[in-house]
């Protein structure tokens, strides 16, 4: 599949946090992490992060360079309604309940992924969702919903969704590689779901992964160390 835009091949940007906007009724901003060496002829992994309910795109896109500072771009999407706000009175904010914002997210992500494949040299292959808490349940219906367009889903301390049938695309969806990561003593979203959703998983066919790490809903440091790794071992075996 030829890339969209060929602008990438002599643009060399320098490691850091970069911010967009996408041109819609209201701004939708897009952060990005660019890797340090960042080489216009590789072509990089993007992983595309939701973040958890009370957060933004600020707070998890600095989670990239603790990932790899060299393997991935990494993009940071905001959620789509405003939930409160900090104690620095920044906004924070959620992705809607039960998919009644999907129509506008689903816009959102293909559209962030879209600009970022115009000015950076991706993988159009090695496309994954990582979702945090919220955001996980975020991924899983994305990812589950559009199986052929992404590498794969990484849940950290999330669940996939509950009722409506996220497996309904089930012959595509077999091409889907999962990581789920979980806190053992998570008591906001219960390690058992997470077992649940490994178990459903894995009867239906896809290539899912469960790491279990002692905390809570927090994230653990060990996490983004598994993650890498598993990116990294799809890339490599691709």
């Amino acid at each position: 599949m030829p890339h969209p835009d060929l602008s990438w091949r002599t643009y060399r940007p320098a490691e850091g946090f970069y911010h967009s906007e996408l041109c819609s009724p209201r701004p939708l901003p897009v952060r990005t992490f660019l890797p340090t060496g960042y080489e216009p002829n590789y072509a990089y992994p993007l992983l595309v992060f939701f973040h958890g309910r009370g957060s933004s795109e600020e707070q998890v896109i600095r989670l990239a360079p603790r990932l790899s500072r060299r393997n991935y771009i990494c993009i940071g999407l905001r959620g789509t309604e405003t939930v409160g706000r900090r104690a620095d009175g920044r906004p924070v904010y959620a992705w809607g309940a039960d998919g009644g914002h999907d129509t506008l997210v689903e816009e959102y992500l293909f559209r962030a992924v879209e600009q970022a494949r115009r000015n950076y040299h991706i993988h159009s292959e090695r496309i994954y969702l990582a979702g945090f808490r919220e955001g996980a349940t975020l991924a899983y219906r994305m990812g589950l919903r559009y199986p052929e367009k992404f590498g794969g889903v990484i849940s950290l301390n999330g669940a996939m969704p509950r009722g409506g049938g996220p497996l309904l695309r089930l012959p595509e969806a077999r091409q889907l590689s999962v990581l789920i990561g979980h806190g053992i003593a998570n008591s906001v979203v219960p390690l058992s779901l997470a077992r649940a959703d490994f178990r459903l998983l894995y009867t239906a066919g896809l290539d899912v992964r469960l790491h279990t790490y002692p905390t809570t809903h927090k994230l653990h440091a060990d996490m983004l160390r598994d993650v890498n790794r598993w990116v990294m071992r799809h890339c490599t075996a691709g």
